[in-house]
């Protein structure tokens, strides 16, 4: 009798933690999106030359500046699809010291 409820205990203990793999699938989670969402139309119209204010204009302000002065935005997309993994996309843009584009860092969706 003993080895009988031992045995239909460690049953129900194997299906409830079975069951939390399973059901983890079944919950539904949101995706959830952070940053500025960039387009590749609107990354090709950027070229060097460019002030900040038409930099501004084509793409939004950005998520971050250098906060230490010097001429870097960043703009920065991050995608968390409900149960896949996280993506992120970094776009760098660094001006001189009269706000004209110099440089263009478009670093693809990296999974963090």
């Amino acid at each position: 009798m003993r080895s009988k409820i031992l045995a239909a205990a460690a049953v129900v203990m194997l299906m409830t933690t079975a069951g939390c793999s399973t059901l983890e699938r079944v919950v539904y989670r949101p995706d959830i999106n952070q940053g500025n969402y960039l387009v590749a139309s609107d990354i090709s119209k950027l070229h060097t030359g460019m002030d900040q204010q038409q930099v501004a204009y084509t793409l939004g302000t950005p998520m971050m500046k250098d906060p230490f002065g010097s001429n870097v935005w960043y703009y920065v997309f991050r995608q968390e699809p409900g149960h896949e993994k996280v993506t992120q996309q970094t776009l760098t843009l660094t001006f001189d010291s009269n706000g004209i584009l110099t440089n263009i860092d478009n670093k693809p969706a990296l999974t963090p």
